[in-house]
């Protein structure tokens, strides 16, 4: 909730000062983009240029109510595409640094998923994406959803790699066990379809890191049941 946000801020900054010296703590945002809700890119516009972030990951959640009541009139291969769509809109809109969990769309309705059957659209959408130089996230909670796979599949994968959309990690880890779940299968995963490096953001500026080295920074934590 909005009013919530000052709380996050004042969490953070505690955070900082008490690990200083041992753990980098760096400001995000996950945010969503929702065409067709008024006002709410202008709030968010506003709230990145206020405040400090590190890392923006713009969302388009297909869905939840809001998404559907606007975007969805009962055709699943129009719906698709419309989601598609708003990715490409989310990078253009200058907003986010990385567009998160691409393809989350097969979710909702998967016995009306078939990738060939909207691939020309999805195709288009990328060529847009990539115009931007925003990056693209490779999502392992994918495994956990309807469809196991990451988000997206490698299918959409090797095609953002063929246009050099650059690429981020993420687990959607709301538990702290999924911290980092997978990472080392989905860096595999990446280096299969041609992909040489992965990404990372500080002060809202990219930084490459090749997949070797991602691979060996990569340490074990034991976190607390509960």
């Amino acid at each position: 909730y909005p009013e919530q946000f000052p709380q996050y801020l004042q969490m953070i900054r505690r955070t900082t000062d008490t690990f200083a010296g041992r753990l980098d703590v760096r400001l995000g945002l996950e945010a969503d983009f929702l065409p067709g809700w008024n006002g709410l890119n202008e709030f968010l516009r506003r709230q990145l240029q206020e405040n400090p972030f590190h890392y923006v990951l713009g969302s388009v959640h297909p869905h939840i109510r809001e998404y559907l009541d606007l975007h969805d009139d009962g055709d699943p291969v129009k719906f698709q595409q419309t989601y598609f769509t708003h990715l490409a809109e989310a990078a253009e809109s200058g907003l986010f640094d990385a567009i998160s969990h691409p393809d989350l769309v097969k979710n909702c309705s998967p016995k009306d998923w078939d990738l060939p059957r909207v691939f020309d659209h999805v195709r288009r959408c990328l060529d847009r994406i990539a115009a931007t130089g925003v990056a693209m996230e490779l999502n392992t909670s994918g495994m956990l959803k309807v469809i196991p796979e990451f988000n997206p599949s490698p299918a959409i994968l090797a095609e953002m790699q063929a246009r050099s959309i650059p690429v981020v990690l993420g687990s959607d880890s709301h538990v702290p066990r999924r911290v980092g779940d997978r990472f080392e299968e989905a860096m595999d995963v990446l280096a299969g379809v041609g992909y040489t490096q992965v990404s990372f953001f500080l002060d809202r500026k990219r930084r490459a890191v090749p997949i070797p080295q991602a691979r060996a920074s990569l340490t074990p934590v034991a976190v607390a049941a509960g």
